[in-house]
């Protein structure tokens, strides 16, 4: 599954996998790899997982994208 939903997203996710479902994602500029912090990437990951979910149909690909979400928001608290 590939969604698209804006084109100020600076960050795309998608899942891959067959049996061991997982969130890939791909910066959609080149240049923001330079001038962002790493909060600033994990928020956008977290934008790019929710804008995922809300177009996501299939039950496997929905349980992986909930566990990326509540994984990065660990990794946000972690940063804290």
């Amino acid at each position: 599954m590939n969604i698209e939903e804006e084109a100020s997203t600076i960050v795309e996710a998608r899942t891959c996998g067959e049996k061991n479902r997982r969130v890939a994602y791909k910066f959609m500029d080149a240049f923001h790899t330079l001038c962002l912090d790493k909060k600033d990437i994990v928020l956008a990951e977290i934008n790019a997982c929710e804008v995922l979910l809300r177009a996501c149909n299939d039950r496997g690909d929905r349980n992986a994208i909930e566990k990326e979400i509540s994984e990065l928001k660990l990794v946000l608290d972690l940063m804290s």
